[in-house]
């Protein structure tokens, strides 16, 4: 099926693996030849099991599409990568590159050699604005592995929100009013908020597994057969009596599933704020629902009722021609599901909006590889050439060693004469060097708290908990003793809740500096004040006791195991170090560190009981 010019395009998603052969037509467009998809068992207990399952699915997919041994261009899911959009100073064209380096290393929670990263400049009214997207290097590897596993090779590796967004301004051309696409996965969901050519997203820990763990947790069923009952009887009840229509049965799965899927509005309307508070963005004035999630029935009208707004379903096919061989009924079916494929085939055209390609350790070395080839059979040819005129030159060479030194001598003098201005120009680049990193450095530490606050309002997000102190800490040892414990201290000043207003708490909070040497000059200047930089955040609250919170103190570390799943500014393990061997090991935080206070059994007469959660941060930020 697949020949030279066909692109082969594969959307790896956490239960669906699709595939799609394209074409280019004449009139430079997207020819669609073939399309199938593979379904896989999206069950947490069977995780360990899930590159055999991915790499199975593609293995039948090349199978039945003909692929044989081409190049492919896949997609990772949102959930999968971490994505920051920044906007950047006002600097020139040429330091760009730089300063975007420096951008990375101070929004990716991980260290640059660890991670594969890519980003794209952004169009944004009067300002620069860049997507940087990164992933674990390990992680990639292995997903990789699974694909080219099967003979297939791969060319890009995107991400599904941006190609997505790259099928949406294809088919939509003409829209300009600002748009939420909600594509639910299996495990997660991707918002992307597009107006005209700018755009937004951000991967929700929501998706169709939520619902089916539902059915599963109420029904007591195994995940497989609570999957069963969703895909084959399972809808979405609408308010109004919508369930006194149905039989119980029925009325009650239905029940579940809203119940499970309506968390996801919240988390919509908190991610608009955001988007409108810190990005600037516009509310949306329509819906379009993308995603295997959205097969459910009744799903385009709950969202209809639960966020006010017109809905409709995504259909990219618009930006495609479709081939002969194609099952025009089975794709009319699922066109809501074919956006990553669409975008990911548009990228072979060059008429992409957002190119991010995440290379894989293998893959990049082979790019290199074959960039030297080049050069390498320049090389030996070079080689043969200058041993057979050797012996011929050897001569000649002798006497002209003269006449070159001398030439040689002159352009000495003349390099040195230019040498000054370059330096020069090497002492520019390092003061803008050091100006960016002030304006990155700046900008980061600005938004870190208003970012980690939401986070920490998502995590927290419950009728039975709240939160009353919000207090950042310095000197904070995870794994120390008591002793060391005390030693941490806040960074908001104790007399703070008595301070008159405008008077800030954190006025004082200093870290004493050095003890000057014993041979020090009396006159000698005194050590410089160091302002404290907070490595830990402690949260203090209540959660409620009684009838009306059945997990009791259980729901504090609840709650703390949804800010691991998705940790952004916060950090779950520590690096200890052998005094023997040096040698650093990672380790969990396990919550009895994270909690040192927690009244579990408060009297029966008491509405609520306290708790205190000390969790380090993901990086030191300056109180300043």
């Amino acid at each position: 099926m697949a020949d030279t010019q066909s692109s082969i395009a594969l959307n790896i998603g956490s239960q669906r693996v699709s595939m799609a052969v394209f074409e280019p037509s004449k009139s430079g467009g997207l020819v669609l030849k073939a399309y199938d998809s593979e379904v896989i068992l999206a069950d947490p207990a069977t995780e360990a099991s899930r590159p055999a399952q991915i790499g199975y699915a593609i293995g039948q997919l090349t199978q039945r599409l003909k692929a044989g041994k081409a190049k492919v261009r896949y997609a990772v899911s949102g959930q999968s990568v971490f994505t920051r959009f920044v906007k950047l100073p006002p600097l020139g064209d040429d330091d760009i590159e730089q300063l975007v380096t420096f951008e990375a290393q101070q929004h990716v929670p991980f260290p640059l050699s660890e991670v594969v990263w890519d980003y794209e400049i952004l169009e944004s009214a009067g300002e620069k604005e860049v997507v940087i997207v990164a992933m674990k290097a390990e992680s990639l590897d292995e997903l990789n592995e699974s694909v080219t596993g099967t003979g297939l090779a791969t060319a890009e590796v995107d991400v599904a929100p941006m190609a997505l967004y790259n099928a949406f301004r294809a088919a939509y051309p003409g829209v300009d009013e600002p748009i939420l696409l909600i594509d639910i996965g299996a495990k997660s969901t991707d918002l992307l908020y597009i107006e005209g050519k700018r755009f937004f997203t951000r991967s929700v820990n929501r998706g169709g597994v939520s619902i089916t763990s539902a059915i599963s947790k109420e029904y007591g069923v195994s995940f497989a057969d609570a999957e069963g009952h969703k895909t084959h009887g399972g809808l979405v009840a609408l308010g109004g009596g919508h369930t006194e229509q149905l039989d119980e049965t029925t009325a009650a799965l239905a029940t579940t599933i809203r119940n499970a899927l309506g968390q996801l509005p919240s988390e919509i309307a908190r991610t608009t704020n955001y988007y409108r508070s810190q990005q600037g963005g516009n509310a949306p004035k329509r819906i379009i629902l993308a995603g295997g999630g959205a097969n459910l029935p009744y799903t385009k009208e709950f969202f209809e009722e639960k966020l006010h707004l017109p809905v409709e379903f995504f259909n990219p096919v618009g930006a495609i021609a479709v081939g002969k061989g194609v099952d025009t009924d089975k794709l009319g079916r699922e066109a809501h599901l074919m956006g990553e494929l669409i975008g990911l085939g548009l990228r072979a055209t060059g008429k992409s909006s957002v190119n991010i390609d995440l290379v894989p350790t293998k893959v990049q070395a082979a790019r290199l590889a074959e960039k030297q080839k080049p050069f390498f059979i320049g090389a030996a040819a070079a080689l043969l050439i200058g041993l057979g005129a050797w012996a011929g030159l050897t001569t000649v060479a002798a006497s002209k060693a003269k006449e070159e030194a001398s030439k040689m001598t002159e352009q000495k003098e003349q390099l040195t004469s230019i040498a000054g201005p370059i330096s020069s120009e090497f002492k520019k680049q390092e003061q803008l060097v050091a100006l960016a990193t002030q304006f990155t450095s700046s900008e980061a530490d600005r938004t870190f708290w208003l970012e980690l606050i939401q986070e920490i309002q998502a995590g927290f997000a419950s009728d039975s908990a709240w939160i009353t102190d919000f207090d950042p800490v310095f000197n904070y040892n995870p794994l120390g003793t008591a002793d060391d414990l005390k030693k941490s201290k806040s960074t908001v000043k104790g007399e703070f809740y008595t301070l008159g207003y405008g008077v800030s708490g954190l006025e004082g909070i200093k870290v004493e500096a050095p003890a000057p040497a014993r041979n020090a000059p009396r006159n000698a200047a005194p050590a410089p004040e160091i302002t404290p930089t907070a490595n830990a955040i402690r949260l203090r609250g209540f959660w409620r006791a009684g009838e009306g919170n059945p997990k009791g103190s259980n729901l504090v570390y609840e709650l703390i195991g949804r800010l691991r799943k998705e940790p952004l500014h916060l950090r779950f393990t520590v690096d200890q170090i052998d005094p023997k061997t040096k040698k650093v090991t990672v380790v969990d935080l396990e919550d009895s560190k994270l909690v040192p206070k927690l009244e579990s059994a408060p009297a029966s007469s008491d509405f609520a009981a306290p708790f205190e959660v000390v969790i380090p941060l993901s990086r030191e930020v300056p109180i300043k």
